[in-house]
């Protein structure tokens, strides 16, 4: 599959140049989607250099890298350690993730990530998990309902739009996009339509594939893998992953809580490699669009 076709990635040069790649090291691209991250890195390795792939989407394995450098693994990147263990690797040089949603998946309707087009309410980045969008809109309470959209998609107005799902849940399921999208219209003003409905669909995405859970076990993770000097580079898109990374990267804590030493030296495990966030030029922007919400960062082991 053609990766321009597949998916566009942001920062590429940026995230390429943030890893430091060794010749001879050991990487993992933990979303490997397209594969167009897999292939820069492939190009800055020497023979003796070694890459895994982490997808665990179907639609991923077609894009697999026929180099015997590369290793395809067919997993959700929360299974890091173990993978890493079962191919006899101990340490790596270098993790890359790039969060975003693939615009493969946004262009595919029947997967469900998108409101612009009619579809099944789904979701799973895995389609073989039970979980999906509408599974989540038809059986969780009102109160999990809630937390869903005020934590995930940071919407004040949760318990209103919980409500209504569970009044129009019991006259009929709720199962595909335009139903839903109508259900929803009484909450939107034309005017922010698009970036509330955004928030709604993005809510759902990450309680289907619990993507903080997953992006939390994913740093906790890399501390036990990465070699000294070793690199974690990441691509968020949304605050609730960047905040998440960013305390991570600065305290060794999810809160961001700051542990100092006798002499007031931050005591944290990673060290960040650019204290300023890095982000799109205009440039690129204005090459693909959806580098607009990517922030890079860089730590080191």
């Amino acid at each position: 599959m053609n990766e321009t076709i597949y998916h566009t990635p942001a920062l590429l040069a940026e995230t390429i140049e943030g890893l430091n790649i060794k010749p001879d090291g050991i990487y993992v691209d933990v979303t490997f989607g397209g594969g167009g991250h897999s292939h820069e890195i492939l190009a800055h390795l020497g023979p003796k250099g070694r890459l895994l792939g982490f997808d665990q989407d179907l639609d991923a394995v077609k894009n697999s890298i026929d180099d015997k450098r590369f290793t395809f693994v067919r997993s959700n990147f929360r299974y890091l350690k173990n993978f890493l263990k079962y191919h006899t690797i101990d340490k790596v040089d270098g993790i890359l993730a790039d969060l975003g949603v693939s615009s493969h998946h946004f262009d595919e309707a029947e997967r469900g990530f998108s409101f612009r087009f009619d579809g099944a309410l789904d979701m799973r980045m895995n389609t073989e998990s039970k979980l999906t969008a509408a599974v989540i809109l038809n059986t969780y309470t009102e109160e999990q309902l809630a937390d869903v959209f005020y934590l995930y998609g940071e919407l004040h107005n949760s318990r209103k739009i919980a409500r209504t799902i569970v009044q129009s849940r019991a006259k009929q399921p709720i199962e595909r996009i335009f139903q839903f999208i109508e259900i929803l219209k009484p909450y939107f003003g034309r005017e922010k339509e698009k970036k509330d409905m955004a928030r709604v669909f993005q809510a759902l995405r990450i309680e289907v594939n619990k993507e903080m859970e997953v992006l939390e076990e994913l740093l906790i993770q890399s501390l036990d893998v990465l070699n000294k000097g070793g690199r974690l580079a990441i691509l968020t898109y949304h605050s609730l992953e960047d905040r998440l990374v960013k305390n991570y990267f600065r305290s060794g804590n999810f809160e961001g809580k700051l542990e100092k030493d006798f002499y007031g030296n931050i005591i944290a495990p990673l060290k960040p490699v650019n204290n300023k966030v890095i982000i799109a030029s205009d440039e690129e922007i204005n090459r693909n669009p959806r580098a607009r919400s990517a922030k890079l960062r860089v730590a080191e082991r």
